[in-house]
């Protein structure tokens, strides 16, 4: 409300200075956008945010690639962005096994695992709303938290293979 009355203000400066049409709507022009970036930001809305994959170790000759309904047991280190260490499934000495793409975990890993090799490795960063979102995994992950996971495709297990 309070930006609608600036702009209003502003076109009211321009009409008692009689500028020209074009100066006028410029001024306006960019007015409208620098509010519309700053409800956006004032309502925490951060488009910018994507998946990010970035591949540590690629696989010479690869004859397999991980795919939707694929049983794949990963190998995994999730940190914070700090550094923070929350889980980790080396000093366990088992790897996860769940079926990708079925929602078994964060939808960063669903997109992010999709056409590994066995024995790839990558750095997974994952923006809040396909990790945890604004309500964390307490205590370890708070909300609104971007993830970074370091993961070894250790196995893939496909249905008809078994």
């Amino acid at each position: 409300m309070i930006f609608r009355e600036y702009v209003q203000s502003v076109g009211r400066y321009f009409v008692k200075r009689k500028a020209n049409m074009r100066t006028s709507f410029f001024c306006i022009l960019v007015l409208g956008i620098c509010g519309l970036s700053l409800m956006e930001f004032a309502q925490g809305t951060d488009t910018s945010k994507k998946l990010q994959i970035g591949v540590k170790k690629r696989v010479e000759n690869c004859q397999k690639r991980s795919k939707k309904g694929d049983i794949l047991k990963m190998h995994y280190t999730g940190s914070l962005e700090d550094g923070t260490e929350f889980d980790s499934s080396i000093p366990r000495g088992e790897p996860l096994s769940f079926t990708l793409g079925s929602g078994q975990v964060i939808k960063g890993w669903d997109q992010g695992l999709m056409g590994m090799c066995e024995g790839e490795k990558r750095k997974l960063v994952i923006p809040s709303d396909l990790g945890y979102g604004a309500s964390g995994s307490p205590p370890k992950i708070p909300g609104g938290a971007t993830l970074i996971f370091e993961v070894e495709l250790v196995g893939i297990e496909r249905k008809g293979e078994l």
